[in-house]
């Protein structure tokens, strides 16, 4: 059982299981009915994305420097105790079901869902 980090729209894999899209925004000019047939996500869990001030900060992260800021800020945001608790149960349930969480962002490294992903293995999460 693991947890695939993801990014939303991707094909999905074989054995995937449920895909959580840990996004601010759902996805504009899609139907909510096709979200997951467009393999976006299966269901809006926008309690594990950057809180609306921080995504415009991380989206202009243009050099390192900005980017370790952007990913301070938004570890701050996590040790919150809702979204700690929200982690917490997402790395219990990777020992227990394939699932995956995502994003939109094209790159994994400059993406909030690198993040999600580390703290997730910091938790003990079943991770691929």
């Amino acid at each position: 059982m693991t947890i695939r980090i993801v990014r939303l729209g991707s094909q999905r894999a074989a054995d995937e299981g449920l895909r959580i899209g840990t996004v601010r925004r759902p996805p504009r000019g899609v139907r909510k009915e096709d979200y997951a047939r467009k393999d976006i996500y299966d269901l809006w869990f926008p309690n594990l994305s950057p809180s609306e001030a921080l995504l415009k900060e991380g989206m202009q992260a243009a050099d390192e420097r900005a980017w370790k800021a952007f990913r301070r800020k938004f570890v701050a945001e996590l040790k919150a105790p809702g979204a700690s608790r929200d982690l917490d149960l997402l790395a219990a349930l990777s020992h227990q079901t394939n699932f995956s969480v995502g994003c939109y962002c094209e790159d994994e490294n400059r993406c909030h869902r690198s993040i999600l992903k580390e703290l997730l293995a910091a938790r003990g999460a079943q991770l691929r």
